[in-house]
């Protein structure tokens, strides 16, 4: 049975992926944030400093560096981003993100020196949120919420003035992030272009490979449901009655059927199509499954199968017998 094709996952220039989804980025600041990273200090750390204009998607986009694996926080007070940051070089975090937003005040003057302190720490880097006064204003009658500049003023006015005090932290952003015409999956496809690690293993795609019964309902958590009851069941090999499709014996049996490997094959190719396309849409959870007439033979087999050839092809997967018997 041949392996399942995986998509390699490069890392996409997030300019081309802005052109695809009609946005725009701005970069700058780059080459003076990797010059204060010091050399051999936290280098296979991260740490992103998520900033921009309120309404922009900072939240959205928060939630996509997590669904990628990294350690966030939302709102963390500018004093102790530097502890933080020692935090994240010392212990056992490879990958982190953290908002910082106008909910500072005036303290967001200092954000220039405490990045300088940081990036001597670990590298750093710098992803301001922005969009149109017209989108933001939209946005905010549509969410109902209240600007965090204040109730007192119109939601422009506080729109300005919030774009006046952030200005200290976009002249050093390395990314500058235009999200007037995304929606939220174009924006998860900037942060997963720009950020998503290499390594297939830490792809944003978790599987869960599940048997089940029919005659116990389908899983509701089911995203692609597989019948096998088309193959012989063991369970009218009165030596098999007792065991389940983790048994050796059961396993060899099954497994000795032609159309067995033809399904699997047939399988592995389907995921090896649909699975990268998943993971392009943003999708975080997968379930794939499985169902015999119990869930203890047939469906327990192929899960367990069909989990190792997507384990070899680099993918996070977990087995899930609903009804095989403990």
């Amino acid at each position: 049975m041949k392996a399942l094709k995986k998509a390699a996952p490069g890392r996409t220039s997030i300019k081309k992926v802005s052109k695809r989804v009609s946005g725009s980025v701005e970069a700058s600041g780059s080459a003076a944030g990797a010059a204060d990273a010091q050399p051999g200090m936290g280098s296979d750390r991260e740490l992103v400093i998520l900033t921009g204009m309120s309404g922009a998607g900072k939240a959205s986009a928060l939630k996509a560096f997590e669904d990628l694996g990294f350690y966030s926080v939302d709102n963390l007070p500018l004093e102790l981003i530097p502890r933080f940051a020692d935090l994240v070089g010392s212990a056992n975090i490879k990958r982190a993100a953290l908002v910082v937003d106008v909910r500072e005040g005036m303290r967001l003057n200092r954000f220039p020196a405490i990045l300088k302190r940081v990036r001597k720490l670990l590298p750093a880097r710098v992803v301001y949120l922005e969009a149109s006064d017209e989108s933001l204003v939209r946005r905010f009658s549509e969410t109902r919420r209240p600007h965090p500049m204040g109730r007192d003023e119109t939601v422009l006015d506080s729109i300005h003035a919030e774009r006046k005090r952030l200005d200290p932290i976009r002249n050093v952003a390395d990314i500058v992030l235009e999200t007037t015409r995304f929606n939220v999956h174009e924006l998860r496809a900037h942060i997963n272009a720009q950020f998503e690690e290499e390594a297939g293993k830490q792809r944003n795609l978790s599987i869960a490979a599940t048997s089940f019964g029919f005659k116990n309902g389908v899983p509701t958590d089911a995203d692609l449901v597989f019948d096998v009851r088309f193959l012989p069941n063991p369970h009218f090999v009165p030596e098999f009655r007792e065991l389940t499709g983790k048994h050796p014996k059961v396993a060899h049996y099954v497994q000795s059927f032609p159309q067995t490997g033809e399904f699997l094959t047939k399988v592995s190719d389907l995921l090896g199509f649909l699975l990268p396309h998943f993971i392009k849409e943003g999708k975080s959870y997968l379930t794939v499954a499985f169902g015999c007439t119990g869930g203890q033979h047939r469906s327990v087999f192929i899960a367990e199968e069909m989990a190792r050839m997507l384990e070899t092809s680099g993918y996070r997967v977990k087995t899930v017998h609903r009804d095989m018997p403990r």
